[in-house]
């Protein structure tokens, strides 16, 4: 007695449900290289998915998710393809993206507190608080221009 084990098969439309990527993201991505060519349907033609392919979705939606450039994410899933050989420059991919995500929070934190001053700033006018007011249009002012600078690469 043989045991057999069964893959199941996705289309196009259960893949995304399942990944939460769009099918034309999906088609997007095969197009481009970043996930690999999937199988077609013998008689069909249409895509056919398989875990293999889901899995390796998954793990470019995590990325995608990270806000990772379409061409950095092409490059990580060939480097993934060589193995060990490449773990250094999937490192440096990775700590780019780790950078790019600190600058993205850091500049961030400097849009809450704008915000957060003009709130203020609003609430002092209100309150017929001229002098508050005016302190915090200056601090604005200042962030302001921290947020300008913070724009530039």
């Amino acid at each position: 007695m043989s045991v057999r084990t069964s893959r199941h098969e996705y289309t196009i439309k259960e893949a995304a449900a399942l990944t939460g990527l769009p099918a034309s993201t999906l088609r997007y991505y095969e197009s481009i290289g970043v996930i690999a060519s999937v199988s077609r349907g013998a008689t069909s033609g249409h895509r056919v998915y398989d875990e293999d392919d889901l899995d390796q979705i998954m793990w470019v939606a995590c990325l995608a998710a990270t806000g990772m450039s379409v061409s950095d994410m092409r490059t990580y899933v060939a480097n993934g393809r060589l193995g060990p050989s490449a773990a250094a420059e999937q490192v440096e991919l990775l700590a780019d993206q780790q950078r790019r995500l600190a600058s993205e929070a850091q500049h961030l934190v400097l849009r809450q507190r704008y915000v957060a001053l003009k709130i203020d700033y609003w609430h002092a006018v209100a309150a017929g608080d001229d002098a508050r007011a005016e302190l915090l249009s200056g601090e604005a002012r200042q962030l302001a221009d921290q947020l300008k600078r913070a724009g530039k690469p």
